[in-house]
């Protein structure tokens, strides 16, 4: 009999019992068929009678619900979180104030007024920012063991009052200048300004590339019928005779300049036969 495989075995028995090769009934038939075997693979449950599936099932408490990992990272906070997120709920427009994000801790060396030496808010300057705040604040709940609370109130009043400084000065300033005649552009005439620069940019340049092309286009060959390059062409023929003569050739005659006399062959000659038997002509050959 031809190896079948589990879920293939009744099946294959029940074929035989129908054409009578089996003539009894296998004692695990009834068995077999009432709980089949898992397919293979197994594509999807097998049916189950009734009774099996009315059976209650046990449930453990334990691994009905998931049980959170006993090691989980702690919750990084820092006391200038706190301050700093309280600051910003207080005043919600210091976040539009540019930032420089490069000039920082580590770019910038700390401030030498801190700890204890540092009382007030204006030892950091005139103009404090929202960050010079929030260290202050922190600065004297640490090492002035001032609370918390009394310490950002105190922070934060004295912020203000320095921004408020600020602003006057910075208004009475401008009101000054103004009476001395200096006229302050608007954020309007600055863009008509710098589009007014973009603009004369772009007809220089094309000022440029112009007066670029003129120049190549200004230079260009001039050229003589009587040079050799003109409708008549000799072929050469003139060149060579003048090779033969001894004349010198000369790529451009003026119409006004005389032609140049002939030298004689002689004399180039022996003018030739002068510079070989020079010491010098003899070094540079050896």
């Amino acid at each position: 009999m031809v190896r079948r495989i589990p879920t293939q075995v009744h099946k294959q028995v029940s074929r035989l019992m129908r054409v009578n090769y089996i003539k009894e009934e296998p004692v695990w038939y009834q068995a077999v068929l009432r709980f089949p075997p898992l397919p293979l693979p197994p594509r999807a449950p097998p049916s189950r009678p009734e009774v099996q599936e009315k059976l209650p099932r046990r449930q453990n408490a334990s691994t009905s619900k998931l049980r959170p990992p006993k090691n989980q990272p702690l919750t990084i906070s820092y006391l200038e979180d706190e301050v700093r997120r309280q600051f910003f709920r207080d005043h919600p427009f210091e976040a539009f104030r540019p930032v420089s994000l490069v000039e920082g801790g580590v770019v910038e060396e700390e401030h030498p007024i801190r700890g204890k030496e540092w009382t007030r808010l204006s030892q950091r300057g005139k103009k404090p920012t929202a960050e010079d705040a929030v260290r202050f604040a922190v600065n004297l709940h640490k090492h002035h063991k001032v609370s918390l609370t009394v310490a950002y109130t105190r922070a934060v009043a004295e912020f203000r009052a320095l921004r408020a400084e600020y602003d006057i000065a910075n208004a009475f300033a401008r009101m000054e200048a103004e009476a001395y005649g200096t006229v302050f552009p608007s954020e309007i005439d600055r863009t008509f300004e710098k589009e007014d620069k973009v603009y004369q940019a772009m007809e220089r340049k094309k000022a440029l590339d112009a007066s670029a092309l003129l120049a190549r286009k200004r230079w260009k060959a001039i050229l003589h019928v009587d040079s050799g390059m003109g409708n008549t062409w000799s072929r050469g023929q003139e060149y060579t005779k003048l090779q033969q003569q001894g004349v010198r050739p000369t790529h451009f005659i003026s119409d006004d300049a005389p032609a140049p006399p002939a030298e004689d062959p002689s004399a180039l000659n022996s003018q030739a036969e002068g510079i070989a038997a020079s010491p010098d002509f003899m070094r540079i050959l050896q």
